[in-house]
């Protein structure tokens, strides 16, 4: 498992803080999120890897139009030399087509995931948008993914060890809402443990809150990478 933390804070300034703690870290993922892309730009990307640059940037934008204007999109996110990003899964297979063509030739491009159910969503909200449950809805966006060339997929913990049965076991899945020592789950519905997410072979644990709401997120990080060690040996 490789650690992914969610830079969310409310400024660049604090994001780049935290940041700067955690800058003994060699090949940490952030991710950079909506309101930080959307408020600090492509210099807040700089500045990550100004402060590290090994440091490696997950972009979640979570694409979802129409497919050349998704694909426009993607090549600029390929530009910015960011090494993820994710599209929605719901966007359809010529989406997910465009997309995977127009940035196929890139040198060293970016992994793509696509979204299956944001975590936020429990089965009831998630039906009554898609018709379906979320385990059975998850599967297909993963099959649908993994047979047009997508890396992976965005999923809850509990989605990923079936994900991986159905489509193959280097597909990788990023699961957002770990609270790695069962922590407070705020507004999310399907969290997860680290033990959890290990169990069912999660990639990219991502993990906010519980590391930046720490009063030494430097030390939270370590004992949560220890932990990742421990598990995986």
């Amino acid at each position: 498992m490789d650690l992914v933390i969610a830079l969310d804070l409310p400024s660049a300034k604090e994001n780049l803080q935290l940041v700067e703690q955690l800058h003994a870290y060699d090949n940490l993922w952030l991710k950079v999120g909506f309101r930080s892309y959307i408020r600090d730009g492509k210099e807040f990307l700089e500045a990550i890897k100004a402060i590290n640059p090994t440091f490696k940037i997950f972009l979640d934008l979570k694409l979802y139009d129409i497919p050349n204007t998704m694909a426009d999109a993607a090549s600029e996110i390929a530009a910015l030399g960011v090494d993820m990003f994710n599209i929605h899964a719901s966007a359809g297979v010529k989406a997910m087509q465009t997309v995977m063509e127009r940035i196929k030739d890139i040198p060293n491009r970016p992994l793509v995931l696509a979204v299956t159910a944001l975590t936020s969503f429990d089965d009831a909200s998630f039906k009554g948008i898609y018709g379906q449950d979320i385990a059975t809805k998850a599967n297909d966006f993963a099959l649908m993914s993994y047979a047009n060339g997508l890396d992976g997929v965005v999923c809850s913990a509990f989605e990923s060890l079936a994900i991986k049965a159905l489509t193959h076991s280097q597909f990788l899945t990023l699961s957002p809402a770990i609270r790695p020592f069962g922590e407070e789950s705020g507004d999310q519905m399907r969290v997860a443990t680290l033990q959890s997410a290990y169990e069912n072979r999660v990639d990219f644990p991502v993990i906010g809150r519980p590391i930046y709401q720490d009063s030494n997120p430097a030390h939270k990080v370590r004992k949560i990478l220890e932990s990742i060690e421990a598990l995986q040996n």
